[in-house]
């Protein structure tokens, strides 16, 4: 799978499991560590931790598995790396006060058909 791809599965795990304000942003032009941010919310730290165990399900069928994942004990963002794609899911006020789309404003958001 290209990057793209796995951005793109990834989009629609999250959305499968209702994850709400699904964004994909490509940063490839603006940093060197990934090509794609994928960035969701989730209203409580059970359906966080629920999201993030979808997108690692679906992606391990097409035979990607993260290189990493951060915060799955806390559940108020966790971050899987998945090398050319970085997955964001985060409780609804912990993304409001990150921000991670203002700052990366300059950052290409892509439509995914989900």
């Amino acid at each position: 799978m290209n990057a793209y791809e796995i951005a793109a599965a990834a989009a629609k795990a999250l959305d499968s499991k209702l994850g709400a304000d699904i964004k994909v942003l490509k940063v490839s032009d603006l940093t060197v560590l990934t090509e794609y941010f994928v960035i969701a919310s989730g209203s409580s730290t059970t359906q966080v931790k629920a999201l993030a165990d979808e997108v690692d399900y679906a992606l391990s069928q097409q035979g990607v598995k993260p290189g990493h994942i951060e915060g799955r004990g806390d559940g108020g963002w966790i971050l899987m790396d998945f090398g050319p794609v970085m997955v964001h899911i985060f409780m609804e006020q912990t993304r409001e006060y990150y921000s991670l789309e203002r700052l990366w404003a300059d950052a290409e958001e892509v439509e995914v058909k989900l």
